[in-house]
């Protein structure tokens, strides 16, 4: 699009922006006592994640719809505008229902930040460039995972609470400004038809299909009549939303992508990605703490590994990906995703901690190979006027896999050890280290369906990926 940005500020933005995305997600995790203690509604607090991550998912691909037709610019920052405004009405709450509501407006900030960070490093950067941009904002996800829970548990004891939250507003600010001075984008000014029946039908859906994976098993049990109502009510309207989609003039998801063999693979492969990261997130710490009988700190460093392994291979993919090309760079990775999930079903009572932070190291490092590439090749088989869509897309398919892989994990946990003890009372050691070898073993059969999805890829044609052809045409990145 010939843009000229001063491209150093405008990713110093984009990683700060997606810093305070992923912060946001787990650091009220450590203040939930002096939360409780303050605002009372012990039974509600756990909506305070689920209603952010739920209005991040469901509004993901409508910000993408969005910034193809208006630009990446405004889109990111009335992004950033709302999760300000999200983090200062959280920070003044009054009671855990005015919290848990201005944590959804939180997450709707959060859902245009996500995608837009990677569609404007996609428009900035080049194929060869992109592995080594996108490593660094996986290293600034692998930091927010550690430093988000920290830093809830410092502001908690030291301060308050409710600095968790006004923290952000200087960081917004820099955010917005670096990114509304120096990213500079020229938007094709044909009269935008945006399709406002099909996005709320499609949000609607979400809601319904993500709300009903969150609670399932919590708020409700599987297969009650208000699982089968939200599931089945989710279901209907994805239904509808084709239907509207067959006839709207400009759809907020053309259905054409939905056939293209590239973006269903890379987004197979984004779904895998989060099931797979969210088992070992939930799991891991689990058994290194109650099966290896280790503390908090140590289980948190065996798990870091994870998170260390992730930026290191993404770095590298681009040299990777520039010489074998980028579906023969995804499958390597998801061979060593393979490889890392098979070394799980090892583990046992008698293991180790450094052969845990060993085995998770190894599947970080498939990870960074496999997520980097696939996401762009299906950036850079699109245009510049579907290229938000199509990463909004991935994004969503990421954030529905971990919705999947959380609910499926826990069933298998719960009916594992019988549904005891929320805590943990009454499960011994030798039921949970079944449990949790269940867990690995699903993860190891999503690792068998993400390397099935890479070698689904198109193979590359003369080092570039194959392009999705349509109307608007399709552009290398």
């Amino acid at each position: 699009m010939g843009l000229r940005s001063e491209r150093g500020p405008v990713l110093v933005g984009v990683m700060l922006s997606t810093a305070l995305v992923a912060i946001d997600a787990t650091v009220i995790a450590t203040a939930v006592p002096s939360v409780v203690a303050e605002l009372g509604g012990f039974a509600e607090f756990p909506w305070l994640f689920s209603v952010y991550l739920l209005a991040q998912a469901v509004t993901v691909p409508v910000y993408g719809k969005l910034a193809d037709l208006f630009g990446r610019k405004p889109v990111m920052l009335a992004g950033i505008g709302l999760f300000l405004l999200g983090s200062v009405l959280c920070g003044a709450a009054w009671s855990m229902g005015s919290l848990i509501a201005f944590r959804a407006v939180q997450g709707l900030g959060a859902g245009a930040v996500q995608p837009m960070s990677m569609t404007i490093v996609g428009d900035l950067y080049s194929l060869e460039e992109r592995a080594r941009v996108q490593g660094y904002i996986a290293s600034v996800w692998a930091v927010s995972s550690v430093v988000g829970p920290t830093l809830g548990g410092v502001f908690s004891e030291y301060v308050s609470w409710r600095w968790i939250f006004f923290v952000n507003v200087p960081l917004c600010l820099v955010a917005a400004a670096a990114i509304g001075l120096r990213f500079a984008e020229r938007v094709d000014r044909r009269r935008p038809r945006f399709d406002h029946t099909g996005a709320a039908v499609l949000t609607v859906a979400l809601t319904l299909l993500v709300l009903g994976l969150l609670e399932g098993g919590q708020a409700w049990a599987w297969g009650s009549p208000q699982g089968v109502a939200v599931l089945g009510g989710g279901a209907v309207l994805l239904g509808v939303f084709v239907l509207v989609e067959r006839r709207a003039a400009d759809p907020v998801v053309p259905l054409r992508l939905l056939r293209s063999r590239l973006l269903v693979a890379t987004n197979v492969v984004s779904a895998c990605v989060g099931a797979v990261l969210l088992g070992l997130t939930s799991y891991v710490p689990t058994f290194v703490q109650d099966v290896l009988g280790t503390g908090p700190l140590v289980a948190g460093f065996a798990l870091a590994a994870l998170t260390l392994g992730w930026p290191i291979s993404a770095s590298l993919a681009g040299r990777v990906y520039l010489r074998i090309g980028l579906r023969a760079t995804a499958c390597l990775g998801a061979a060593v995703v393979l490889t890392g999930s098979a070394l799980l079903l090892l583990l046992d009572g008698s293991s180790g901690v450094l052969q845990v932070g060993a085995t998770v190291f190894v599947i970080g490092l498939g990870m960074g190979l496999t997520a980097a590439p696939t996401l762009i090749a299906a950036q850079a088989a699109v245009g510049w006027q579907q290229r938000g869509v199509v990463t909004g897309s991935n994004m969503f398919f990421r954030s529905a896999g971990s919705a999947v892989g959380v609910a499926v994990f826990g069933a298998v946990v719960n009916a594992t050890v019988g549904g005891s003890g929320a805590e943990g009372e009454g499960v011994t050691p030798e039921a949970l280290t079944t449990a949790v070898q269940h867990v690995f073993l699903g993860t190891a059969v999503l690792a068998a369906v993400l390397l099935a999805a890479a070698l689904l890829m198109p193979r590359d044609r003369g080092g570039a990926p194959a392009t999705v052809t349509g109307p608007t045409g399709a552009a290398a990145g």
